[in-house]
C-alpha cells in the first residue's frame, strides 16, 4: 500500500468512479448527457492524478483502464476485429510537447505528424470483405460494438461497396475502418425546426441527436407498421417510421482510422486516406501532414479560430504520427495509443444562475457539494449539475444561491 493512502483517498477514489460510470452511461447508451465535455474531463483528471499517487487504486475494472460504455442488449453485439481505444487528451500547449516529447524520448526523432479535426459524433467500426460492408458497429467497449449494419444503408455517404482500386491502392480482401457519424450543424437546425412544428421535444445537441439517429430500430418500425396495418394507429405508424429514416438519411461519415488491412497495406495513414477515398469512402479534406510542432500549433490555432465555420461540431484536433510502422513501434496503453494525443479547445464559457447547492455524502462521511443550476448549453449539451469539489471551494468562490 503507498505510503499516506487514507479511508478518504478510497472514498473520493469510488465516488469518481461512480460519477464517471454514469456519466459514460448516460453519453453512451443514453444518448442524453446532463454533465458537459468540460466537468466530465476534470473528474477524469482527478481520477487518474489520485490513482497516479496511489497505484493500487487502478483495478483493471477503472474507468482509466477502460474505453467508453457498453453494448446495449437491444441490438446484436459484433466483436471488432481489433480493439478501438480512446485518446489520451491534452489541454495546453505543455500538454501538447509532453506528448511530442514522449514521442522523441521512444523513436529517438519527432516524425511528420497528421492534424485532424476531432468530429464529436458517434465511432463506428466498419468491416469491408471484398469490398462489400460486412458490418457497421458502434465503438461500445471497444472490444464488442452494437450491431447497426442494417442502418448503414440508409446513410448516402457510407457505401455499400466499394469501387475504384488501383494498382497501387488495390482494395484489400478484408478491411477494417473507424469512423465517426456525425449530425452536420445545418442538419441539426432542420431537424429540430421539424421536431417544433410538430409539438415534440427538440435534441439538446447535434451529437445526441444523431447518436441517437443510428441507434434506431428501423425493423421494429417496420413491424410496428405492418402490425397496425388495419388499424387506426397505421398512420400514425407510418408517420413515426418515415421521421425515423429521414433522420438517419441527414447523418454523415468521416473516416479517420483503420484497423485490420489485409494485403497491400499503406506505410502512412495519410496514405490509408488517399486509398480510401480513392474507393468512395468519405475522408476529412482538412486533415494535414506537418512537420514538427510548429505546424501543428499552426494547424491547432487555426481551428480554434475558426471551428465555428466548421459544418459539424467538433471539440478538438487529434494529433497522431503518420507513419504506420512507427505507431506500431509506440505502441499503445490498456486504452489509449501512444502515438496520437487530442487537443481539447479551452471550455465555453456561460452564463446562468444558481438554483441550489447540493450535497452527497460518502460512506465514510465525505461530503461533495454540487451545484444545481437553471439549464444552459455548454459545448452543445443541456446541463445543470455541477460538482463544487468541497465547501472551502464554495466559500472561497462565495457561490450563493440565486448568484449568476
Amino acid at each position: 500500500m503507498s505510503e499516506g493512502l487514507t479511508a478518504a483517498d478510497r472514498e473520493r477514489w469510488a465516488e469518481l468512479v461512480v460519477q464517471i460510470e454514469q456519466a459514460r452511461s448516460l453519453y453512451y447508451q443514453a444518448d442524453a448527457p446532463t454533465m458537459s465535455d468540460v466537468e466530465y474531463d476534470a473528474l477524469f483528471a482527478d481520477l487518474v492524478e489520485l490513482e497516479a499517487r496511489f497505484p493500487e487504486l487502478a483495478s483493471m475494472d477503472s474507468p482509466t483502464q477502460s474505453v467508453g460504455g457498453t453494448a446495449s442488449e437491444q441490438f446484436a453485439p459484433v466483436q471488432h476485429l481489433l480493439r478501438l481505444l480512446s485518446l489520451d487528451n491534452a489541454f495546453s500547449s505543455d500538454d501538447v510537447e509532453a506528448w511530442a516529447a514522449r514521442v522523441e524520448k521512444l523513436l529517438g526523432e519527432l516524425p511528420p505528424l497528421l492534424c485532424e479535426l476531432k468530429v464529436d459524433g458517434l465511432a463506428v467500426d466498419i468491416v469491408y470483405e471484398n469490398g462489400r460492408l460486412r458490418t457497421m458497429a458502434t465503438r461500445g467497449d471497444g472490444r464488442v460494438g452494437e450491431d447497426v449494419t442494417a442502418n448503414s444503408a440508409l446513410i448516402p455517404a457510407i457505401p455499400q461497396q466499394l469501387t475504384g482500386g488501383t494498382t497501387t491502392h488495390p482494395i484489400p480482401p478484408l478491411v477494417e475502418v473507424r469512423g465517426e457519424v456525425y449530425l452536420p450543424l445545418a442538419e441539426f437546425e432542420a431537424l429540430n425546426a421539424e421536431q417544433r412544428g410538430l409539438g415534440l421535444v427538440e435534441f439538446a445537441n447535434p451529437r445526441n441527436a444523431g447518436a441517437g439517429s443510428l441507434r434506431q430500430r428501423i425493423d421494429r418500425r417496420r413491424e410496428e407498421v405492418e402490425a397496425a396495418r388495419t388499424s387506426a394507429g397505421a398512420a400514425r405508424a407510418q408517420a413515426d417510421l418515415d421521421r425515423a429514416l429521414a433522420r438517419i438519411g441527414r447523418l454523415r461519415l468521416v473516416v479517420h482510422g483503420v484497423g485490420v488491412w489485409e494485403g497491400h497495406e499503406p506505410a502512412a495513414q495519410s496514405e490509408a486516406y488517399t486509398a480510401l477515398a480513392g474507393w468512395g469512402l468519405p475522408v476529412s479534406e482538412r486533415a494535414r501532414v506537418v512537420d514538427g510542432l510548429d505546424g501543428a500549433r499552426e494547424f491547432i490555432d487555426f481551428y480554434g479560430e475558426h471551428r465555428h465555420d466548421v459544418e459539424h461540431e467538433i471539440d478538438g484536433v487529434v494529433l497522431k504520427v503518420d507513419d504506420l510502422s512507427m505507431q506500431g513501434r509506440l505502441g499503445s496503453t490498456s486504452r489509449a495509443p501512444r502515438w496520437a494525443v487530442a487537443y481539447k479547445y479551452p471550455p465555453e464559457v456561460v452564463r446562468t444562475r444558481l438554483l441550489d447547492i447540493r450535497v452527497s455524502v460518502g460512506r465514510t462521511g465525505r461530503v461533495t457539494p454540487f451545484a444545481h443550476m437553471q439549464p444552459v448549453k455548454v459545448s452543445g449539451s443541456t446541463v445543470e449539475l455541477a460538482t463544487l469539489h468541497n465547501a472551502s471551494e464554495v466559500a472561497r468562490k462565495g457561490v450563493l444561491i440565486g448568484d449568476l
